[in-house]
């Protein structure tokens, strides 16, 4: 049994898990929305949906890394969805009492930071939702081709496909801000 399969059942794996996954995470959550409260909600939210997923984590199939990118686009996703439906005010106010003056300082920085992966995620949005998501995870999140093809649940040569597809149809839109990965080239 590995590590992170270990993260349910013991504090302490799941301290040095938190940790060391903590920064990448956040930032993945920034790039994709601009409400503090919102980010820290759904980055508690990954790791909880972590600890429940934990023991059918499975070596075989990915990197811890990748497979909490996993979690996490299907947390955003989740929540975007919600928003979709309904208006989430009451759950939002009430997240709110629960960060400090210091933690909505430090997630505003963030999302600052991350302000300009925001704008390039806005171009990305007309692009067609395997394409999008392939670019995401490889030039935007840095996971290698081959656990962002696994998140993804598709064989590495059509995930090099989407990546070739995308990166074209940006630069048609005459976008040049695509940061490349050196393994993203087929």
């Amino acid at each position: 049994m590995t590590e992170t399969a270990e993260i349910g059942r013991d504090p302490e794996v799941f301290e040095a898990f938190y940790r060391e996954h903590i920064e990448r995470i956040q930032r993945f959550v920034a790039r994709r929305v601009d409400d503090p409260y919102l980010a820290a909600d759904l980055t508690a939210d990954v790791f909880l949906a972590a600890i429940d997923a934990a023991s059918g984590y499975r070596v075989n199939l990915g990197t811890p890394i990748g497979w909490l990118y996993g979690i996490a686009r299907n947390v955003v996703s989740a929540e975007k969805r919600r928003q979709a439906r309904e208006l989430r005010a009451n759950q939002r106010i009430s997240g709110r009492r629960l960060l400090t003056a210091d933690d909505v300082i430090r997630l505003e920085e963030r999302i600052d930071a991350e302000a300009s992966a925001r704008a390039l995620l806005q171009a990305m949005s007309e692009l067609p939702d395997g394409e999008r998501a392939a670019l995401e995870l490889v030039a935007l999140d840095g996971l290698p081709p081959e656990d962002a093809a696994r998140v993804l649940g598709i064989r590495l040569p059509t995930l090099r496909v989407r990546l070739h597809r995308a990166r074209g149809r940006l630069r048609s839109q005459s976008l040049h801000l695509v940061p490349t990965h050196p393994e993203m080239t087929p």
